[in-house]
């Protein structure tokens, strides 16, 4: 049955596309909407750039209609329109302020629901209290559900042991470093592309990962990057896909001290000969509703705390060196030639990546546009590398299942160029692990 979706500004500040994911199905814009887009018009966020991007594709749809009956989207599609305020019913009266921005569409959605029973009407936005507040006026209310991940506990999930396995085959694959036919092992299913797993027999086991290629199981040594050596199963496999030069694009995901970041940032040293340039970024989420012009100081020590992570992180990795040492010297030389930048994400959006090993860190906050903007700007011979905790996100409008690390490990999965690892044990410190798990 054909609907009627009214729709909020952060769906349209989300995806600037999003009027043409609701297929036969009518949509309704408050002129509310419209009024919160030129606001957001001016800019070089991402929210800013879909402000501008839908008011380009709106305009090209101008006409009379779109104020008066709709105009069709497309063939197979419904129609849009643009929706006058509607006067607040005795009901919203009561319980909402006649002069916010959401209760205004509120009261559109609200009109078409009365007005209108036959039409179905459902508002859609990613804000959790309107549609609360939709809901307690008896209307029917979703969240934007395009591009968010359906089954979740794939990118959770902890790496998978293979039981049961002969411990003679594990002793040859040992011996073999060109690996072992998958066939040989007689596994329940065969492993995805670019896997990582424990072989566990009687009385060994190995760590392994699949090669789609030459359809082997190679055995997984643990290797060290710029002096940081990997603490358990997990880090080892992430080490060995960071150092994989055929495996151009990866996710690690885990929470807080699982050392998603210090693990790329030690392998993007360790491989600098091979990279014209290392970037570290990570997106600044601002305070509460104010930007970065609500602090203190000049651009530098505006964003300094919003940083701070990823140089503490450097500093780990100084600090397996002793000063004198060369290796020591070489991140401050890095640094200073600007061969390793460190800095806001979007300070180096714009920027060419041919070459460069990119890591973006606290990835959890990004939309899948803004994941799709950074990875389509990559260059010949870049790595890209983004980090985070889809339990830890900042963002308003973004859970684990749409922020833009779940969307592009979901979509990613299964490319001979892609990985992922799901860091699980936290290795900071007991007291850091205790915490994580209980507070």
């Amino acid at each position: 049955m054909a609907k009627t979706f009214v729709l909020d500004t952060n769906v349209i500040l989300h995806d600037y596309n999003s009027i043409m994911q609701f297929e036969d199905n009518d949509i309704i814009i408050p002129i509310t909407v419209l009024e919160e887009l030129d606001n957001f018009k001016k800019g070089n966020e991402e929210i800013n750039f879909h402000a501008r991007e839908f008011m380009r594709e709106l305009n090209k749809l101008s006409g009379d209609k779109l104020f008066n009956g709709g105009l069709s989207l497309g063939k197979g599609m419904g129609k849009i329109k643009i929706e006058l305020g509607k006067e607040f019913s005795e009901k919203m009266k009561i319980s909402f302020s006649v002069h916010k921005a959401d209760h205004k569409i509120l009261a559109v959605a609200e009109y078409y629901h009365l007005n209108f029973p036959d039409k179905n009407v459902v508002l859609v936005s990613k804000d959790i209290n309107l549609r609360m507040k939709a809901k307690s006026l008896g209307l029917l209310a979703e969240d934007y559900e395009t591009g968010k991940v359906k089954n979740i506990d794939d990118i959770l999930k902890e790496i998978n042991v293979y039981k049961n396995i002969d411990d003679r085959l594990i002793a040859r694959l040992f011996q073999d470093e060109n690996g072992l036919p998958v066939d040989d092992f007689k596994l329940e299913n065969t492993p995805s592309i670019n896997s990582f797993f424990i072989l566990k027999g009687v009385s060994s086991s190995a760590l392994a990962k699949y090669n789609h290629v030459e359809e082997t199981i190679i055995k997984v040594n643990k290797k060290t990057a710029y002096n940081i050596k990997p603490r358990n199963a997990e880090q080892t496999f992430a080490i060995e896909a960071l150092l994989d030069e055929k495996i151009s694009l990866m996710s690690i995901t885990g929470k807080a001290g699982t050392g998603k970041t210090l693990l790329a940032l030690a392998a993007a040293l360790q491989q600098r000969r091979d990279f014209e340039q290392i970037m570290l970024a990570r997106p600044i989420v601002s305070l509460s509703d104010k930007d970065l012009g609500f602090l203190p100081g000049d651009e530098k020590q505006k964003i300094g705390p919003y940083m701070q992570p990823l140089f503490d992180n450097l500093t780990v990795i100084k600090q397996q060196f002793g000063k004198q040492s060369k290796d020591y010297a070489k991140i401050d030389e890095l640094l200073k030639e600007e061969k390793l930048i460190i800095s806001p994400l979007a300070y180096i959006r714009g920027r060419s990546l041919s070459k460069v090993f990119f890591i973006i860190d606290e990835a959890q906050n990004l939309t899948p546009h803004e994941v799709k903007t950074i990875v389509t700007r990559a260059g010949e011979g870049t790595k890209i590398v983004f980090t985070g905790d889809i339990d830890q996100i900042d963002s308003p409008y973004l859970d684990s299942k749409s922020n833009g690390l779940s969307y592009l490990t979901d979509r990613m999965k299964g490319q001979d160029i892609f990985a992922h690892i799901n860091l699980l044990k936290g290795e900071r410190s007991y007291l850091a692990e205790l915490a994580s798990d209980l507070l």
